[in-house]
C-alpha cells in the first residue's frame, strides 16, 4: 500500500487549519452545502482552506486578490460575492478589490467585468462603503497611449517594438489598442502596484484556458517586474481550486518552459 504524503502536517492539522482559515475569511457561518452535500463540502474546505491556502509564501491579501480575479474570469459570481466579503475581512481596501476586478476587463471583456462589478458593489453597499470610490485614473486622453506603451516596455522590453513593427498594416490598430487600453487605461491606474497587476494578469490568462502564448508572455513579464518562479508557482497553485487541474497544469508547463527547472 502506498502511503500518501500529507501536505503541511497530519490529517488533523488539515482539518484544524481549514476551520481556522474559513472562520478568518468568512466568520462563524456554516457553508450551506453541509445541509445537502456534507462529503463534498468537507473535500472542498479541507483542500482549499486546509492545504492550498498554506502552500507557498503568498499572504492572505495576495491570495484573496488572486481568488477575486479567477472567480471574475470564470464568472462564478455567487462565490465572487463571498470572497469580496473575505477580501475585506483580511484587510484589503475597497479600492484594491475594485482595481483587481477592473484588471480583468482587457482579458475577459466588458460584459463579464460589469457582472463582477455589480456583485462587488452589492457587497460594498452592504458593508456601508460609499460609492463611487476615489478615482484611480492616472492618464488623460492625450497621453494614455504613450503612458501605456511605456508600461508595456517596462514589463516586456524590446519585444514590444518588434511586435509593433511586425504587425500587418491592417492590424496595427490592435497594437495601438493594446498599448492605450490594456496598459494605458488599466495598468497605469493607482490602487495596486505594477507587480501585483502583473501577477494577477498571469492568473487571469491562466484561468481563461487556451491562452498559453499569453501565459508565457506574462511569465516573462512577471520575471521582469521582480517575481521569481516560486511566487508564480504559488499563485497558480492558489488558482487550482477555482480553475481545475487542466488549466493549472497548462500554466505550470508554461512557467517551466520559460524558467526551466535546474
Amino acid at each position: 500500500m502506498i502511503e500518501a504524503q500529507e501536505t503541511g502536517g497530519s490529517y488533523m492539522d488539515r482539518i484544524e487549519k481549514s476551520g481556522e482559515k474559513y472562520k478568518q475569511l468568512f466568520g462563524d457561518g456554516v457553508p450551506a452545502a453541509y445541509a445537502t452535500d456534507p462529503d463534498f463540502q468537507d473535500i472542498l474546505s479541507r483542500f482549499i482552506f486546509g492545504e492550498v491556502f498554506h502552500q507557498g509564501s503568498l499572504d492572505d491579501k495576495q491570495r484573496e486578490l488572486i481568488t477575486l480575479v479567477v472567480l471574475t474570469t470564470n464568472q462564478t459570481l455567487p462565490q465572487l460575492k463571498a470572497h469580496v466579503h473575505a477580501a475585506l475581512n483580511v484587510g484589503l481596501t475597497p479600492i484594491e478589490i475594485k482595481e483587481a476586478v477592473y484588471q480583468c476587463a482587457p482579458y475577459i471583456g466588458f460584459p463579464k467585468t460589469l457582472n463582477a462589478i455589480a456583485e462587488t458593489n452589492e457587497v460594498l453597499k452592504a458593508r456601508n462603503i460609499a460609492l463611487p470610490l476615489e478615482s484611480q485614473k492616472r492618464v488623460e486622453e492625450d497621453n494614455r497611449f504613450e503612458q501605456g506603451l511605456a508600461v508595456q516596455v517596462e514589463i516586456f522590453g524590446d519585444i514590444i517594438a518588434k511586435n509593433r513593427e511586425n504587425a500587418p498594416a491592417n492590424q496595427r490598430h490592435i497594437q495601438d489598442d493594446l498599448s492605450a487600453f490594456c496598459f494605458g487605461d488599466f495598468y497605469t491606474r493607482g490602487g495596486l502596484e505594477l507587480k501585483t497587476r502583473e501577477l494577477l494578469t498571469l492568473c487571469i490568462v491562466s484561468a481563461l484556458g487556451g491562452a498559453e502564448n499569453q501565459v508565457k508572455a506574462h511569465v516573462s513579464g512577471n520575471l521582469n517586474v521582480g517575481h521569481d518562479k516560486e511566487t508564480m508557482i504559488a499563485a497558480i497553485t492558489h488558482c487550482l481550486p477555482d480553475m481545475g487541474f487542466p488549466r493549472t497544469l497548462n500554466a505550470l508547463h508554461c512557467i517551466n518552459e520559460i524558467i526551466p527547472e535546474k
